[in-house]
């Protein structure tokens, strides 16, 4: 085949493609060896977060740049692949990949690239919570106070926060400017002054993701680490913006998948081992049972790809997106989150029916902690109203 400059071009980044994959697969085969003994104690990632440094995840896992960062495409197969052995540590992944893109989200009145090359640099790990409140919502969340002669603000309040709280780089919130009543998208270090967080100790699930409350008592915030500021009003969200909480369902819905994806894998092997409570040779029933949830993991996986893949379009376009075209890409991404929490829930459960190992469960625990703040019949709603009345630009929100 001859060379044209467009397949020269393809051929690094196709390389870097399959190498990073490559890294994921080995750090994925090694947390897997003790994957049972650190679900049961339950700590920090601390450990585990040195290994995805030492293979260079963290970097890898921001958003591409000139020489850096990652596509979404690669991006999502990265955090699906580590899932599937850990899906504590796909979590993390996933969140911080999310959030790292934040400066773009939400970032209209500055460039990201320097923060963004730092953290290539540094290999800062990103988490995070937005929760944009309405107008009219009284609940505690975290206020903004500012600070004389324009010099910043100083943050208040509390967040829970699912992954990496205690051992996180940036964390990115939302918050209430107390003299305005705007709210803001901040980002701040952790290690901050006036940052404590309490663990969230004896989860169900997800015990290894390192989620807490983050408590916030007076944090200098600079105008540096204002990413800009959220509308209550979804018909004044910025197109690219709209992208953002989509872009995270994804994200974990590909740790939905490797949970699926991990448990079918594990109870194959065991039934082939021959320690299950059928032996496979010859049994219809078992061969059923198997091909039922093959099927069921191979559906959400063609519809969680599709999803990425309009998701990456989306993204690749960038400022150019047009009014409309988030919500098609919410409505799509709502429909591969339904299908990839129903299947990993049936899956893990159905799985324990056919094994018997220990720590076989932590799939079943992980996927209900996973999916047990988005309920269904929210988000077939919204799909239905979408299905019926089409795109329009505020309708992004109605997936949330």
């Amino acid at each position: 085949m001859p060379t044209t400059p467009s397949t020269a071009g393809r051929r690094p980044a196709d390389e870097r493609r399959r190498t990073l994959l490559r890294t994921a697969r080995d750090v994925a085969d090694d947390l897997a060896a003790d994957a049972i003994a650190r679900d049961q104690a339950g700590d920090s990632p601390t450990d585990e977060l040195a290994r995805i440094r030492e293979a260079g995840l963290l970097a890898a896992l921001t958003p591409p740049g000139p020489g850096r960062g990652t596509d979404w495409r690669t991006g999502c197969a990265v955090i699906r692949k580590i899932a599937t052995a850990d899906s504590s540590i796909g979590d993390v992944l996933a969140r911080h990949y999310v959030h790292a893109w934040s400066g773009r989200f939400y970032g209209s009145h500055q460039d990201p690239a320097a923060f963004e090359e730092e953290s290539v640099r540094e290999q800062w790990l990103w988490t995070g919570a937005i929760r944009t409140p309405a107008p009219d919502d009284v609940t505690d969340g975290p206020r903004l106070t500012p600070r004389p002669r324009n010099t910043g603000y100083l943050l208040t309040g509390r967040r829970f926060v699912d992954t990496a709280a205690a051992v996180s780089d940036q964390l990115v919130v939302d918050a209430v400017c107390a003299a305005t009543g705007d709210v803001l998208v901040v980002r701040i270090a952790p290690g901050t002054r006036g940052v404590t967080v309490e663990p969230a100790h004896d989860r169900l699930g997800q015990r290894v993701a390192g989620a807490g409350q983050v408590v916030l008592d007076r944090v200098s915030v600079t105008p540096e680490q204002v990413l800009d500021h959220r509308p209550y009003d979804e018909e004044s969200t910025a197109p690219f913006t709209a992208l953002a909480e989509p872009a995270l369902q994804l994200a974990l819905c590909h740790v939905g998948l490797g949970i699926a994806e991990g448990a079918l894998t594990e109870a194959r092997d065991l039934s082939r081992g021959g320690r299950a409570y059928r032996l496979p040779g010859e049994d219809p029933d078992l061969f059923l049972t198997y091909g039922e949830l093959a099927s069921a993991a191979q559906t959400a996986t063609a519809m969680v790809d599709r999803a990425t893949e309009v998701m990456a379009q989306a993204l690749d376009t960038g400022a150019r997106l047009d009014d409309e075209e988030p919500a098609g890409v919410a409505a799509l991404v709502a429909t591969a989150e339904t299908v990839t929490s129903k299947a990993a829930l049936h899956i893990t459960a159905r799985v324990l029916e056919l094994a018997d190992a220990p720590g076989l469960d932590r799939f079943w625990r992980n996927a209900r902690v996973l999916t047990a703040h988005h309920p269904a019949a929210h988000r077939l709603r919204s799909i239905g109203e979408h299905y019926i009345n089409g795109s329009h630009r505020a309708m992004a929100a109605t997936f949330r």
